[in-house]
């Protein structure tokens, strides 16, 4: 059965209702003080409004304008076929509040990704509802907790080495462990310190692989064999997922839980910031943990089961972030087994294509083939008065976003490039050729930079630390930048 049978066959109900008996009085039931008497809205032609904004969107860096490599975070082109499936009425007419009866199509759609996922990672049971990475690395650890529980144990550490992402500091900390980091050698978890920090009270290791450097933990079956003697779990961060489609798996690796960035690997619209959706997969253990209600299917019906006595609970309204979900179905249907090893493949071969290219012109730490990404550092330029936060500020004048600038911590003045699969030769020939013409500029003129871009170099300090809400708390301050 072809996808668009499967999408159509299904009913959609729409329950009518009828018009209320009387009036509202809408007026009523706004207090006074929040009431506005007056829009203070401009009186414009068409013309000139969609100018406007047409202007505006192409102040803007985004994934369909041009080359995007910002490292870890996988910002692949969003193939516009996933959007035409979104956009259809069967997806954007349909309630989470519906008899289960009505939506028994969504339901297999979120039955069918569950089960693809799970496949995908090696694991035996995938739930849905965390709507981001940083969610999904929550939710893991609050099912890790519930499993250590039920077993009677109270362990209260988690392991991080020290190329995790933030995200997974910040994950455990919220949840009050205590965090242990983990020392690197020569770009991967030092097994003797891994040895000497795992014990009783360990109740996970967090580990991303490939690492934040771009480098593959070749001995991951001895990371995962040290921590599971001390019976703590190994968590898999997916954020670099997009390395490993088809050629692994966590689940081989002896992972046992495991997030998915469905809007990094497969390719759904970040959102400038938000909504994402970042399921968890678990082994066969941890599924009686998994939140509620979970979608599961009964001979043809599907339904949501909310019998699980040992559930966490839930962890998001509703059952995730469908439209984003169903963009990630359709972009696995499409691509097939074969075809997700093929992107791999290809966002493998452009980084290290891409750091080639880079050699010579930025220092590279760290030997051998990377993954997806590469680490560079800009320290030898600091010489000159030029930091790592010029170059990127400089590429903008090219038309390049960013890369990742100063993570991992570990890499002095680093540069995290990441070219994701989506990107041709020339693009990566003409940013390589870029960067190696900007470390020859003046550094005036990189330091000053950017100079095309329609706002100057702003302070990024003073926007993470009083950030503008507002256009008219904008003009009351008039800071430098603005």
């Amino acid at each position: 059965m072809s996808f668009r049978q499967a999408y159509y066959d299904e009913p959609v109900l729409f329950e009518k209702r009828s018009a209320p008996s009387e009036a509202v009085d809408l007026e009523g039931l706004v207090p006074p003080r929040l009431r506005r008497d007056r829009l203070d809205l401009p009186n414009l032609p068409e013309h000139d409004v969609v100018r406007h904004f047409t202007r505006l969107s192409q102040m803007n860096f985004g994934i369909d304008s041009g080359f995007y490599p910002l490292g870890s975070c996988t910002m692949k082109y969003n193939p516009k076929f996933s959007e035409e499936i979104a956009a259809l009425p069967g997806a954007t007419r349909i309630h989470p509040d519906q008899d289960e009866r009505t939506v028994q199509g969504a339901l297999r759609i979120l039955y069918e990704l569950q089960e693809a996922l799970a496949r995908i990672a090696g694991m035996d049971a995938v739930t849905l509802q965390p709507a981001a990475g940083a969610q999904g690395e929550f939710t893991g650890l609050l099912l890790a907790r519930a499993y250590h529980r039920d077993r009677g144990e109270e362990r209260d550490q988690v392991l991080l080495p020290d190329t995790a992402h933030g995200t997974n500091f910040a994950s455990a900390g919220m949840l009050g462990f205590e965090i242990v980091e983990l020392p690197s050698k020569d770009g991967r978890v030092d097994l003797k310190a891994l040895e000497s920090a795992a014990g009783e009270r360990t109740l996970a290791l967090m580990l991303t692989n490939p690492n934040t450097l771009g480098i593959f933990e070749d001995h991951v079956k001895e990371v995962a064999a040290i921590v599971h003697r001390a019976g703590g779990l190994l968590y898999y961060d997916g954020a670099n997922f997009n390395a490993i489609l088809g050629k692994t798996s966590p689940g081989r690796m002896d992972f046992d839980i495991v997030h998915f960035n469905l809007h990094k690997t497969f390719s759904t619209p970040h959102g400038g910031g938000g909504p994402g959706a970042g399921p968890v997969g678990v082994r066969k253990a941890l599924e009686p943990f998994l939140p509620v209600p979970v979608v599961a299917k009964d001979g043809g019906r599907y339904l949501l089961d909310a019998d699980r006595p040992k559930s966490i609970g839930k962890v998001r309204a509703w059952h995730g972030n469908f439209a984003l979900l169903l963009r990630a179905y359709a972009y696995i249907l499409r691509h097939g087994s074969d075809g997700l090893e093929e992107v791999s493949e290809r966002a493998v071969l452009n980084a290290n294509y891409l750091r080639s290219r880079v050699h010579g012109t930025l220092e590279i730490p760290f030997s051998g083939l990377r993954k997806h990404e590469f680490v560079a550092s800009g320290a030898p330029l600091l010489a000159r008065g030029i930091r790592t936060v010029d170059l990127a500020k400089r590429l903008m004048d090219f038309g390049f976003h960013p890369p990742t600038v100063y993570f991992p911590h570990l890499v002095h003045e680093a540069l995290m490039i990441e070219p994701t699969e989506s990107e041709t030769k020339e693009t990566l020939d003409r940013f390589a050729d870029v960067l190696a013409k900007i470390v020859r500029e003046d550094p005036e003129v990189l330091t000053s930079a950017p100079h095309a871009t329609a706002v100057a170099r702003v302070d990024e300090v003073l926007a993470a630390r009083e950030p503008v809400l507002s256009w008219r708390m904008a003009q009351a301050r008039k800071p430098p930048s603005l």
